[in-house]
């Protein structure tokens, strides 16, 4: 059996050659490939992010659980979908741009629907207002989603529901993170949603490149539609 150690050194290599993919092709094929190891991997990377995003949402959200409609945007292989579960939520719709991370998410038996829609490339395929949570975790981050999305996460968003999103604060990271921001800011002025709550956690998840020394920061946000 590998150790902790080579484990880790294992799942840093798998995720530093995402990295070197420059077309949303090549990211999609990545995360087709990873799909079925994906839980175990970012297990091994101590990667919280659907914990603290989910625990956000539920210290705010006041309406019934069993009937709210979560929209897992990025939804991956569903680590969104069970932690709100666990947390009293019911029902979910899945979006991703992977069909093996989808049909990962399928196993799971907690969507009542998966859509694929490569974000930033494609609209989302949904109505405005209709979601009670909006949900994106971990896709966030340079050269992954674009920061034009989070538009249309807010427009799909009911209004009194809640947005939550997510992105890592490591150096690497932090012009995406800026422009981020300023766009949730924007929104907020244009008064489209007004900012409930920020999270910023030091240990986000362990880092992966050769300045990352240990854990990694991120940041939960969490914005209520108006």
């Amino acid at each position: 059996m590998a150790s902790s150690s080579d484990q880790f050194e294992r799942v840093k290599a798998v995720i530093l050659s995402c990295h070197e993919d420059t077309s949303a092709e090549e990211k999609i094929n990545f995360y087709d490939t990873w799909a079925e190891n994906y839980d175990q991997d970012v297990s091994v990377l101590e990667y919280y992010a659907p914990v603290f995003a989910a625990k956000t949402v539920s210290s705010h959200f006041t309406g019934a659980r069993d009937t709210a409609v979560v929209l897992d945007v990025a939804c991956g292989t569903g680590l969104v979908a069970k932690q709100l579960q666990n947390l009293g939520f019911r029902n979910f719709v899945g979006i991703d741009g992977s069909r093996a991370m989808l049909e990962m998410a399928k196993n799971i038996m907690l969507y009542q629907d998966l859509k694929l829609c490569m974000l930033g490339s494609q609209p989302l395929p949904f109505e405005q207002g209709v979601f009670d949570v909006v949900m994106i975790v971990g896709a966030l981050s340079n050269g992954n989603v674009p920061v034009k999305v989070v538009r249309e996460l807010c427009m799909v968003t009911k209004p009194g529901g809640y947005t939550c999103l997510t992105t890592r604060s490591n150096k690497d990271n932090l012009m995406y993170k800026t422009s981020l921001e300023q766009e949730l800011g924007t929104l907020e002025k244009q008064g489209l949603w007004r900012s409930v709550q920020e999270v910023f956690i030091d240990q986000w998840e362990r880092g992966i490149t050769h300045h990352e020394q240990g854990y990694i920061p991120g940041a939960v946000y969490l914005y209520q539609k108006l």
